[in-house]
């Protein structure tokens, strides 16, 4: 259809559509506002291939974005209006980009010409995203508008993968831009884009630092799954017989019944076995993993001291909390490839006990799990929850979990069978709230998978809203809430380190089955064990979108695997 311009030039909002289906967005998360209008009118007039989808907050659009993004390798595009559109967005652009997820977030704004003029909704936004972003900017000049989107994508996509913001002034949006402008760099339309390769003495060292180990440890991180490099892990991890644990995140880096997986490491999902095996390990080999705090159960496991290499396309995060041996800083799938062709080239096979390690870690966590897992117990336990879920669910399937009750449980117990992006939860800052969002992003992502958001009730009360949008665009999504009254891990923590003075962590139960019914949802509530997996079973095969209220033992009281609470 015709511009309201010439037919020589593009609005401003003509031409940000016009990049975005240039650089083959398919699908964008958002809400509209005021300061929108004439985005959502080029969306409407002009022909292109991007589906729009009208979320309900803002929050959960950039949530949406972000788990669209991991499972599509593609980056994930959430927009929303000025003012509290961009304070309401923030919370899933910090997510993403801590996560290393590429997303780009647009905001439109007030019309450059009112700066500083008191209109409705101002806000810097420049300076409000400056710190939780890759790289930000105000798109002031229509004529530079086209320019500054391929940097946002530029940025976003190379190097280590990240968040970036555009603010979009009213003004600009309307204002003309010449069609010459608009093309993109297919390079940058899928991530890791432009992997940066390792340098040939750095895989050198690395390797002679693996040879010489004989109880060596592998701990991969997200970036093993982001940068696609399962492939060549588990052939390295065959070839010299080393044990092969992950972070939360990393789930997915190598399948967990892979007999050298050992499973989640740390003090949210690692257990007494799989710690034995980190301190016990005479070398450390650190992939796409930020040895942050959890990982690490706050720097003390490996030991300081313990023999350190490290792999990430990051170089600030190599060396910032244990002095390294050898370093590589590069994608970690060039890094693997580089590392198994010179254990080739020197026909090294190693003698790590890989096998009989990673073996016995599981046994002993089997041993403590399953006969919770079979309790007949009420409230019923999450080890319940998560052993009958493991017998629903295909190998396909992608299960979205929020930070609090599930993520623990899910992490430590349910085994993976395959390796690749089938678990997502928020792990950078953790907020209540993500799961059903990232479910919606998830299944836009890959619709022809089933799709099952798990969440406490406090994470339900935060997010119920989307469950509108579930119905809206008839997704067949299973959601689950994890029902116990109260915030779980905070009066867990005040359990265990402050005398068990509960204060201000409990709160009412909700009928989740009667408020997600009440939207359009199919719902059920359980509390008998023996009625668990009949209802799951309904609720996964029903093909439409389903919540299951499950009346569960409070975290506080559970044996959960969160080393705080149980050393």
């Amino acid at each position: 259809m015709n511009s309201p311009l010439s037919q020589n030039t593009l609005t401003g909002a003509e031409a940000m559509v016009r990049m975005l289906d240039a650089y083959g967005v398919k699908h964008m998360f958002g809400l509209c506002g005021d300061t929108t209008l004439p985005l959502y009118d080029a969306l409407f007039r002009l022909d292109h291939g991007i589906t729009h989808l009208l979320t309900r907050d803002e929050r959960h659009a950039a949530y949406m974005a972000d788990a669209y993004a991991r499972v599509t390798g593609r980056p994930g595009v959430c927009e929303g209006p000025s003012g509290g559109g961009a304070t309401y967005i923030l919370p899933g652009v910090v997510e993403a980009n801590e996560s290393s997820v590429p997303v780009l977030a647009i905001n439109s704004d007030v019309s450059t010409t009112s700066h500083g003029r008191y209109p409705l909704t101002e806000l810097d936004q420049v300076a409000l995203f400056r710190p939780v972003t890759k790289w930000n900017a105000s798109l002031d000049d229509a004529q530079r508008l086209p320019a500054m989107v391929r940097r946002a994508f530029r940025e976003m996509m190379t190097g280590r993968p990240g968040a970036v913001h555009l603010a979009l002034p009213f003004d600009t949006q309307k204002a003309p831009v010449t069609p010459d402008e608009i093309w993109a760099d297919p390079r940058h339309q899928t991530f890791p884009a432009l992997p940066v390769a390792p340098e040939r003495g750095a895989i050198e060292a690395t390797v002679d630092a693996l040879v010489s180990a004989r109880r060596a440890l592998v701990i991969c991180g997200g970036g093993v799954v982001l940068a696609n490099a399962m492939a060549p892990l588990a052939e390295i991890a065959a070839l010299l017989d080393l044990p092969v644990a992950t972070t939360v995140s990393g789930q997915g880096a190598i399948a967990e019944t892979d007999p050298r997986a050992v499973g989640v490491v740390g003090s949210n999902g690692g257990v007494a076995s799989t710690r034995a095996i980190v301190e016990e390990a005479d070398l450390v080999l650190f992939i796409g993993c930020r040895a942050g705090s959890v990982t690490t159960e706050r720097w003390r496991n490996p030991a300081p001291g313990a023999r350190i290499v490290h792999i990430d396309s990051d170089p600030a995060v190599i060396g910032a909390n244990y002095p390294t041996e050898a370093a590589i800083v590069a994608d970690a799938r060039l890094a693997l490839e580089a590392i198994l062709a010179e254990l080739k080239r020197r026909g090294v096979k190693g003698a790590n006990d890989g096998m009989e390690r990673a073996g016995a870690a599981w046994r002993k966590k089997l041993a403590a799990f399953e006969p919770l897992a079979a309790s007949s117990e009420t409230p019923i336990r999450p080890e319940r929850v998560i052993a009958t879920l493991q017998r629903l669910l295909g190998p396909d399937a992608i299960i979205c979990a929020d930070p609090g009750t599930p993520c623990p449980y899910f992490s430590a117990h349910y085994r993976w069978p395959s390796a690749g992006r089938h678990f997502i939860t928020n792990r950078a800052h953790g907020a209540l709230g993500y799961a059903m969002g990232a479910a919606i992003g998830a299944h836009v992502g890959r619709p022809d998978v089933k799709t099952v958001a798990v969440m406490g009730d406090g994470s339900f009360g935060m997010s119920v809203g989307e469950l509108e949008t579930v119905v809206r665009y008839r997704m067949p999504i299973t959601f689950i809430t994890i029902s116990n009254g109260v915030y779980g891990w905070i009066k867990a923590g005040q359990r265990s380190g402050f005398g068990e003075r509960f204060h201000n962590v409990d709160f009412t139960r909700t009928n989740h089955a009667a408020v997600a019914s009440a939207y359009g949802l199919k719902s059920w509530k359980v509390e008998d064990p023996a009625e668990l997996e009949a209802v799951l079973k309904r609720a996964l095969e029903t093909g439409e979108p389903t919540l299951v209220d499950i009346i569960t033992q409070p975290l506080d009281e559970a044996a959960a695997p969160v080393s705080e609470w149980v050393a």
